[in-house]
């Protein structure tokens, strides 16, 4: 079979983000037509247990330790020179150096890079097939956004990012064969961002496992459902998570629970920043930190909620709800990319009194037709819109070899 050289910032496995649970698939999908010579960071040592796992699937393979602390403080050098900090953050020599000896000695017909932090070990080599960047985001527009809600001289931080990664994404664009968006809306984004460059960005949906999230599974209740209880799962040191979980924890909660006294939030996600920790000390918040399996969490909550306010793309937590039949509140932040109609497959709401509103009323005893409605209409939408198969046939006539079978 051809050669390929895939790139990730961190291990696709296990599925607790994301990031991970996409590039996974992907990584699937890409074996059934290419040896693949993969290459990532350990970001976190309870990684290192999983690496055989891909290792599994993979020709060749070559993985590197990233000390946090250290790489953080790697990341001072980005501000002499023209880089991105989330280049330097990511840079090893190591790895570095293997990519050098899979392009000039295997010379892979196909290179597939995910996120423009990983896209500079590639973009100063001479190419040797077709380049591929998955960008997921536009994350420069996230850094903007962070620029906007910081305080000095965090917010000069993020606006400088936000310029240096721009300024990436841009040179991405030109010279790689083609740049990948998580959603549609995101590569619109994009193309204004370089119309030049415009027939080559492609945005690509995110599917969600609807056999393992499915509401046929049954669990025993992690906390007490006699409390009308509202959950919300994700990576809790990313701060579009940390804003929203802060949000709804410290403002919207308190409006429900005004009406709902037992009312209850559940934050459950793997390494929770400071700021969520502290939620923990308000009434009614659980923070969980990483947990076994999501899914108990959510099927015993009235329903999931994504408060998102900062810019970041399609929500996985949002379709893994609606897979098991959930009800979802959202601000348009997290509806962004998902093709549901909010009124009958998710409640749309943008201010705290909205979202207090819609969670107090879907608590309420008479709104179980309203509950069993949502729920029904998500789970349909994951079933005709979302199945990971579906999804991952946008890849085919980007990545399928001439004359390999579909």
């Amino acid at each position: 079979m051809p050669n390929l050289l895939f790139l990730m910032q961190r291990l696709p496995y296990p599925l607790i983000k994301g990031e991970k649970i996409r590039n996974w698939h992907i990584l699937n999908y890409l074996t059934k037509w290419y040896d693949v010579h993969f290459g990532c960071l350990i970001d976190d040592p309870a990684d290192n247990q999983h690496i055989e796992t891909v290792r599994a699937l993979c020709k060749d393979m070559y993985t590197a330790p990233l000390n946090r602390d250290r790489a953080k403080f790697a990341c001072a050098t980005g501000l002499l020179t023209n880089e991105p900090l989330s280049v330097t953050f990511f840079r090893d020599r190591g790895l570095r150096r293997w990519v050098e000896r899979v392009m000039t000695e295997v010379k892979p017909e196909m290179t597939f890079v995910n996120s423009s932090n990983m896209a500079p070990y590639i973009l100063d080599l001479p190419p040797t097939g077709t380049r591929i960047v998955e960008l997921g985001d536009v994350d420069s527009e996230k850094f903007l956004s962070y620029s906007e809600t910081s305080r000095f001289p965090m917010n000069l931080v993020y606006r400088r990012e936000w310029r240096q990664v721009r300024r990436l994404e841009r040179r991405v664009a030109l010279e790689c064969d083609q740049s990948i968006l998580v959603t549609e809306t995101e590569a619109r984004l994009f193309r204004a961002h370089v119309p030049e460059a415009a027939a080559k960005i492609r945005g690509i949906s995110c599917g969600v496992d609807h056999r393992y999230f499915s509401p046929a599974h049954s669990f025993p209740a992690p906390f007490d459902p006699a409390n009308p209880t509202f959950v919300f799962t994700g990576t809790m040191d990313y701060r579009p998570n940390i804003d929203a979980a802060v949000w709804f924890a410290e403002t919207i909660l308190p409006i429900v629970r005004q009406s709902l006294p037992a009312a209850a939030f559940q934050i459950v996600g793997g390494n929770p920043a400071d700021e969520v920790k502290r939620l923990a000390s308000l009434d009614g918040v659980s923070v969980t930190g990483r947990v076994p399996d999501v899914r108990p969490y959510v099927q015993h909550a009235i329903a999931a909620v994504a408060p998102m306010r900062i810019a970041c793309g399609i929500q996985n937590k949002v379709l893994e709800a609606m897979a098991m039949a959930k009800p979802v509140i959202v601000t348009s932040g997290a509806w962004e990319g998902i093709d549901a109609q909010p009124g009958r497959d998710l409640v749309l709401a943008e201010d705290a009194a909205a979202i207090a509103a819609a969670a107090i009323r879907l608590a309420h005893p008479d709104s179980a037709a309203e509950r069993a409605a949502l729920s029904t209409a998500a789970r349909r939408l994951i079933l005709e819109h979302y199945d990971w198969d579906a999804c991952l046939s946008g890849f085919d006539d980007l990545m399928r070899p001439h004359g390999a079978n579909p």
